[in-house]
């Protein structure tokens, strides 16, 4: 009785065994999806693994995508964008702005004092104005959705930044080259790097103040390094950074039709508004790690923040006269599509 008890749940093992092997024997086109955020970021567990699995179910288990976040294919941020043009790996994701110079159009949205106060609102009016402005800096590569983040915050590792004479002669981390801009032209000595550097700058004091939005302070516990926190409210924040989630052209043209309509389902400004709702999320859950660490917080007075923007009205001005004779029709328009979002949003429709 034994033996037999034995060889029906051995069967069944087996046959569990089989049905996987077959499941996963049964995806046509698999594909490597590479970003530089933990495994365990919002980013990785809200966005990257949802997406993916969705596009296997509608797919019927056709498509597979393998996720490698951390930068687990080797090279660094800066490269993800390449990698997915080249076909290193199928699909990336990455910051713009950790190539300055490579988007010039898209980095109107990272001008100072640009950032909708929602990361919905902004994601979308990104979105738009990438498919319309920029599909010459991106017609390397399949673009699946663009998208920004919330508007960034000061965290200090000393004291809070209360003015812009607390910046003079801070060393502060700057996310792009408008706001390595924008702080210098406040005393600040800016330092350009990418997030995954902060942890490490932070603790050997390389930088004084990071600059970044609460949803990464939290999973490279910044809070517990930099535990004071200036925040910038009101209609538009001090910053944003804009990301390109592209997937590599030929990977993408391979597939038969009816699969490309897959992930054309699962891209534009659909994917851009789910992004920017769950950053807007993010944002206030990490935020509150801060707060339950005992941290300070402080908010700058709008007399204070008008400084700054005077300040910081030069990047805004060279930017536009870079652009060239299309700078401040394209600064307008990056204006009134984050406008335009703000009302629909409003009255709830889109």
């Amino acid at each position: 009785m034994k033996i037999k008890n034995l060889m029906v749940a051995l069967g069944i093992s087996l046959s569990g065994l089989t049905t996987a092997i077959s499941a996963q024997a049964e995806a046509e086109y698999s594909f490597k999806l590479h970003h530089f955020l933990p495994p365990m970021s919002m980013v990785n567990k809200e966005i990257m693994e949802p997406w993916a699995e969705k596009i296997a179910k509608e797919s019927n288990g056709r498509i597979k995508i393998d996720i490698y976040p951390a930068m687990q294919l080797g090279g660094k941020p800066p490269q993800l964008f390449d990698q997915a043009r080249k076909g290193v790996a199928d699909i990336t994701w990455t910051v713009a702005g950790y190539t300055p110079g490579r988007f010039p159009k898209g980095s109107v949205f990272e001008l100072p004092f640009m950032a909708a106060s929602s990361d919905e609102v902004a994601s979308m009016a990104m979105q738009e104005y990438g498919e319309k402005e920029m599909q010459k800096e991106l017609s390397d590569v399949h673009v699946l959705a663009l998208h920004t983040h919330s508007p960034g915050s000061l965290h200090g590792r000393d004291s809070l930044i209360k003015s812009m004479a607390d910046l003079s002669d801070k060393k502060v981390r700057a996310p792009n080259k408008a706001m390595a801009e924008a702080f210098t032209n406040v005393g600040a000595s800016a330092l350009f790097m990418p997030v995954t550097q902060m942890t490490s700058a932070l603790s050997k004091g390389i930088v004084d103040v990071a600059v970044l939005p609460f949803e990464v302070v939290a999973p490279f516990k910044i809070h517990e390094l930099a535990p004071y926190h200036t925040e910038i409210k009101g209609d538009r924040g001090l910053y944003l950074q804009f990301f390109i989630f592209s997937m590599n052209k030929k990977a993408y043209e391979k597939l038969p039709a009816d699969l490309q309509q897959v992930i054309d389902n699962n891209s534009g400004i659909e994917l851009a508004q789910q992004i920017g709702q769950k950053y807007d999320k993010a944002e206030l859950v990490a935020r509150q790690v801060a707060v339950d660490n005992g941290n300070t917080f402080y908010t700058l007075p709008a007399d204070e923040t008008q400084h700054w923007k005077q300040a910081m009205q030069s990047v805004t001005d060279d930017w536009i006269d870079d652009m060239g004779s299309d700078g401040q029709r394209l600064y307008d328009e990056a204006n009134q599509l984050i406008k335009k979002y703000q009302q629909q949003l409003q009255v709830g429709s889109l």
